[in-house]
């Protein structure tokens, strides 16, 4: 029965076919995240393994034409996931928090680059169209599991504070990071009569133009979107001016996430307005998960093995180096802002975990990269993102109660206090019903006490049906 269904899947009418993927891709990667809930890990990984699991090298559900007709996926979840990012940059924030924070960013991404770079292009003798993306793409950090665990131990403080800032504005430099470097990749891998800076500066210029047009958009949207306009139209005049943003960024060939990000940025610093990106994201879920679940999909899990292991070499490679290179950046940026040394010693393990943006921007660069060296630049990121997720957590926490944030002992404490202070209202509340009790009046017992006459209830009450009766004989 089986065998019959995934043959179906692969020679049925192509409508059929992409419902139902499409249906199959949704149901297992909801189901899967009831998994990793009870083992607090993050969504994202379960999507990825679901894609694993119903791709060509396990359960075989997805045909390759779906594969290939979803592939605006990339751009439309980068778009929602950089257009939501842009809410966070508020200039007044901004403002307060100071070079430092910026500082601390720039050179824990920057330094992580670096090393993954050096290890690519020196150790690995890889290309340099290849080593300079990798490279970039290993600047970013995935917020999520990070701030999952500051909700759940919480974590405050001035660790926490500076942790908050920093992956905020780690995915800024990622992306500005991954577009130089795509210029630069595509400059060197067409440069047949040696290295011209014209090839790097056009690139630049075409994704300075798209994030003046995002800006741009970003004032449109605050003309277009009223307080008068209903909650539907808004949903719908966003979406389609994200969609076209990214239609014509793909004409361009290039990323719409900086041109997204701007746009959010400017509409919420001249309108305040946030119902917008929470309706965003009540309708942005089933896209980010096709994205991811595709992405699994696209997972070529046999050239981890394939080619005398280079591939798995690199990956660990990889995995490693970024670990080193975030940690050394962000104590360094540490050191040079003058922060305290609880928040310089373990900053850099809460800044392990990388997944949405980076594996987005992976997509990206396989499909402009291309052929082999595209596949590898996937698998080599999706595979190490699921490394990073599993392992995030739980770096996470331990940075928080390495850095007296997260005290368990403290935590305690708080439920302990929490729970006397409630029973102190139920006292409280106990002792009021005892009151309002003894100030009622005892009628019952006055009415026992007393010979059954027409005093009694009953006797009193007779004369009242008499008149009652008598004067509605239409009853």
């Amino acid at each position: 029965m089986f065998a019959q269904f995934v043959e179906y899947l692969h020679s049925g009418s192509s409508a059929s076919v992409g419902i139902i993927t499409v249906a199959i891709m949704l149901l297992f990667g909801f189901a899967l995240t009831r998994i990793t809930r009870i083992l607090k890990l993050p969504n994202v990984t379960a999507y990825i393994i679901t894609g694993i699991l119903i791709g060509p090298y396990c359960m075989n559900l997805v045909p390759q034409i779906v594969t290939v007709y979803t592939g605006f996926l990339p751009d439309v979840a980068l778009a929602f996931i950089a257009f939501s990012t842009g809410q966070f940059f508020r200039l007044n924030a901004l403002k307060g928090s100071g070079s430092k924070v910026l500082i601390i960013t720039v050179l824990e991404a920057c330094v992580a680059s670096l090393f993954v770079f050096i290890a690519a292009y020196y150790v690995l003798k890889m290309d340099l169209a290849f080593s300079t993306v990798i490279a970039a793409l290993a600047s970013a950090t995935a917020p999520a599991s990070t701030m999952m665990t500051i909700r759940q131990t919480g974590a405050h403080g001035d660790f926490v504070n500076t942790l908050l800032q920093v992956v905020a504005l780690d995915d800024v430099v990622g992306l500005i990071a991954y577009s130089i470097a795509i210029s630069i990749a595509l400059a060197s891998a067409g440069s047949q009569a040696g290295f011209k800076f014209s090839r790097i500066l056009t690139p630049i210029l075409i994704n300075i133009a798209c994030v003046i047009l995002g800006a741009s958009l970003g004032v449109l949207l605050k003309i277009l979107l009223p307080e008068k306009r209903s909650t539907d139209n808004r949903l719908i005049i966003s979406v389609a001016v994200l969609f076209g943003f990214c239609g014509v960024c793909e004409i361009l060939e290039v990323s719409p996430l900086l041109g997204c990000m701007f746009m959010s940025t400017v509409y919420i610093n001249i309108t305040d307005d946030d119902k917008l990106f929470k309706q965003l994201n009540y309708f942005s879920p089933p896209f980010l998960l096709l994205f991811f679940v595709r992405s699994g999909v696209c997972f070529d899990l046999g050239s981890l093995t394939n080619g005398g292991g280079m591939l798995l070499t690199l990956g660990v490679v990889y995995f490693l180096v970024r670990i080193a290179g975030k940690y050394t950046g962000a104590f360094a940026g540490c050191m040079i802002t003058g922060k305290s040394k609880l928040v310089r010693n373990y900053l850099g393990l809460a800044l392990i975990p990388q997944a949405g943006v980076a594996i987005g921007l992976a997509e990206l660069g396989a499909r402009t990269l291309g052929g082999e060296m595209g596949s590898t630049l996937r698998t080599v990121i999706l595979a190490s993102s699921v490394l990073y997720e599993l392992i995030g957590p739980a770096c996470a926490k331990l940075s928080l109660a390495l850095s007296h944030s997260y005290d368990k002992d403290a935590v305690d404490e708080k439920v302990t206090e929490t729970q006397d202070e409630d029973k102190m209202v139920v006292n409280l509340l106990i002792e009021r019903i005892r009151e309002i009790q003894n100030e009622l009046p005892r009628h019952e017992r006055a009415v026992v006490t007393q010979p059954v006459n027409n005093n009694t209830r009953t006797g009193r009450m007779r004369p009242f049906f008499q008149h009652f009766k008598s004067n509605n004989t239409n009853y």
